[in-house]
């Protein structure tokens, strides 16, 4: 079964990714079937998170694969996870994603700009799907 963090066309995501991007820069990912580590460029932009095998990005570049953040259910630290340094982790419903950045100020600045995009980009959430545990009474 294909995954669905991979896009084959570079036509196929409707994302000008080569030009200003929300976040970029290297970080380790661990592959998808055989769980190396592997040093890949990514780009954030409109709510799609891409990553390349070069750092140097056209609009000829073709996506190594994408994740739409949309998707995405969290982005936290996995350091303890991994048992490794400036380790966090992105989840769908479907399945998790392992990176590693080169800084916990990297590490930070990914998530909280992945969190970002997440809740932009992410249905909007209405009255019945709010659970205020704060607001009901002990009492009942």
């Amino acid at each position: 079964m294909a995954s669905f963090w991979r896009m084959k066309s570079k036509n196929d995501h409707g994302v000008d990714f080569w030009n200003g991007p929300e976040r970029s820069g290297w970080l380790m990912k661990q592959g998808e079937y055989i769980k190396t580590w592997r040093r890949r460029w990514f780009v954030l932009k409109q709510g799609k998170l891409f990553w390349f095998k070069e750092n140097y990005i056209t609009r000829d570049s073709n996506p190594r694969g994408v994740v739409p953040v949309s998707t995405c259910l969290t982005v936290k630290g996995a350091e303890d996870v991994l048992n490794k340094p400036f380790a966090f982790e992105l989840s769908t419903s479907r399945e998790t994603m392992y990176f590693i950045a080169d800084s916990d100020k990297e590490k930070e600045e990914w998530i909280n700009s992945i969190g970002r995009s997440i809740v932009q980009h992410s249905r909007s959430v209405t009255e019945k799907d709010v659970v205020d545990y704060d607001s009901q009474r002990a009492d009942k």
